[in-house]
């Protein structure tokens, strides 16, 4: 029985090229690759996994400015770190089944299904044992990943292994939200595979086993099931192929350091299009950077040290900057914009003051103008962009070893191992204190194990990237956190501060209405909506 994948617009994917189910049924295939030749051939096979990665690419990095980009910088931002100013509103009137975006929820099962198509159509492919392996192996950790992603975001959701082909398409549907156990399993199952057929050593912008174990100990936590875990997050550690890099690199020009463990890659030069193997230009240099250059224009014009061209929508919020020990830990001036005038220079060529401080802001910007002027993250700074422009082709880390570091130290405290969960959450933080991966200094270093004590170091080292949101979820502190410190500014500024109360319902996004009605509307979803 076929019983989903009719709600969607399909991905046939395709290794330059996306078609619809329309588009599928037609005699001639229109970008010339057929899709016979994608399932039924090893060359096909390997052209389908490559589709796989363009689509992962669109689906956490979108280009431009659209509902697209918003499903991915919400996870970013609207936490207990963050602060909006602008565009779309966290938690706001937008948020519910028929207004939020519903870009993960239906691009997460279009990538699904494909990745059940190379799955399914492998297992009648004949060629070389290992290479079908590691090909099937890539596709079911992204399939598991997506499923993980779709469970923390939505709670309820649907399963399904069977690929859409113009054979079953109009099969009966049976609708029904899928238990932990079997969504678990399923998860469970892909990364296991993975791990066991995926080496720790790929090309940049390939899944290893790395990132598969990485999965994997998510999953495991999810679960509680603590030892499986730390054995996951051991196994990256201890293998060697991934470590800890300088401060100043971690998220410098080179995305594709010893740190990462999956980075997507951008190439100006083999695109500018989602579609394409370059990809589109990402907005998320722009997005939570201030507008330095709006200050004083007789002082400032756009400079790609400065950000260059700037949007201001989100910034760190007060609370996160009230965790840095600002004059010592590193991190505070490493992962962002310095908020200290002095730090900026002056310029335009004919002021005869330049290369000297710009002049104070709180002159220059009464009330705290924080389109122009505010704290704000520098971790997708590229010094690479081109001016009077938000595009950037920066490689974009997704998954690195900080955070695999700080997981297996929450896993260990819960193994009551408190001496290894220590070791591992100061690991991180030396690095942060003294800017070198292999630090033996003691003198910052946590002496005890708290809840307290790992969420603000975690928020330290991983705020703004994409697992904050996820991690007070599975703790049970979302709605709590989120309400005490997340801000809203329509004004943007300081006087115009605001709270945005999450209600219990958000911590599961409302999938789609469009979607829901297609489905019949079956009980189990969007519990707590309207």
């Amino acid at each position: 029985m076929k019983n989903i994948n009719f709600l969607f617009v399909l991905i046939f994917g395709l290794s330059l090229g996306l078609t619809s189910c329309e588009e599928f049924l037609e005699e001639t295939v229109k970008d010339q690759v057929s899709v016979d030749y994608i399932y039924n051939s090893p060359a096909g096979l390997e052209v389908g996994v490559n589709a796989l990665y363009n689509q992962m690419r669109f689906y956490n990095l979108p280009s431009g400015d659209n509902s697209d980009l918003w499903a991915n910088v919400f996870f970013m931002v609207a936490t207990d770190l963050g602060l909006h100013r602008t565009w779309n509103t966290p938690y706001g009137t937008g948020h519910n089944p028929q207004s939020f975006t519903g870009s993960k929820w239906i691009q997460g099962y279009k990538i699904i299904d494909r990745c059940s198509a190379i799955i399914t159509s492998a297992r009648s492919i004949k060629m070389d044992e290992a290479a079908k392996k590691r090909l099937v192996a890539q596709a079911r950790v992204i399939r598991g990943e997506l499923y993980l992603d779709l469970k923390q975001m939505y709670g309820g959701i649907l399963i399904d292994t069977i690929p859409t082909t113009p054979q079953n398409i109009n099969d009966p549907v049976e609708y029904k939200v899928a238990s932990d156990a079997d969504v678990y399993k399923l998860i469970d199952g892909d990364l296991d595979y993975a791990i066991a057929n995926l080496p720790f050593k790929v090309d940049p912008g390939r899944y290893g086993q790395g990132v598969a174990r990485h999965i994997r100990g998510k999953s495991a936590l999810w679960q509680q099931d603590w030892a499986e875990a730390a054995a996951q997050f051991d196994a990256i550690i201890n293998d060697g192929t991934h470590g800890l890099v300088a401060l100043a690199d971690v998220w410098g020009q080179n995305g594709n350091h010893k740190e990462s463990l999956f980075t997507y890659q951008k190439d100006f030069l083999l695109g500018p299009s989602d579609e394409l193997a370059g990809g589109g230009g990402s907005w998320l240099s722009s997005v939570f950077t201030h507008r330095t250059y709006e200050l004083n224009t007789n002082e400032l014009v756009q400079d790609v040290a400065y950000g260059g061209q700037a949007l201001g929508w989100f910034y760190p919020n007060n609370y996160l900057k009230s965790l840095y020990d600002q004059a010592n830990d590193l991190r505070f001036k490493t992962y962002y914009y310095s908020d200290n005038y002095q730090d900026y220079k002056i310029n335009v060529p004919s002021n005869p003051k330049f290369g000297q401080p710009i002049t104070n802001p709180a002159i220059a910007a009464p009330n705290g103008n924080y389109r122009a002027w505010h704290w704000s993250l520098k971790k997708y700074h590229d010094s690479e962009k081109l001016p009077m422009t938000s595009n950037s082709y920066k490689d974009y880390m997704y998954y690195r070893l900080a955070e695999t570091y700080l997981l297996a130290s929450e896993a260990y405290h819960n193994l009551g191992n408190d001496t290894k969960a220590l070791a591992y959450l100061n690991k991180v933080r030396r690095r942060g204190y003294t800017g070198n991966p292999e630090s033996t200094v003691t003198t910052f270093d946590l002496t005890a194990w708290t809840l307290n004590n790992y969420l603000d170091e975690s928020a330290r080292e991983l705020a703004f990237e994409n697992n904050r949101w996820f991690l007070l979820k599975r703790l049970g502190l979302l709605v709590e956190r989120q309400n005490l410190y997340f801000r809203s500014s329509p004004s943007g500024t300081i006087s115009g501060e605001v709270q945005l109360k999450m209600t219990p319902a958000m911590v599961n996004m409302p999938i789609p209405q469009s979607q829901i009605d297609l489905m019949g509307k079956p009980a189990g979803f969007n519990v707590g909506y309207n």
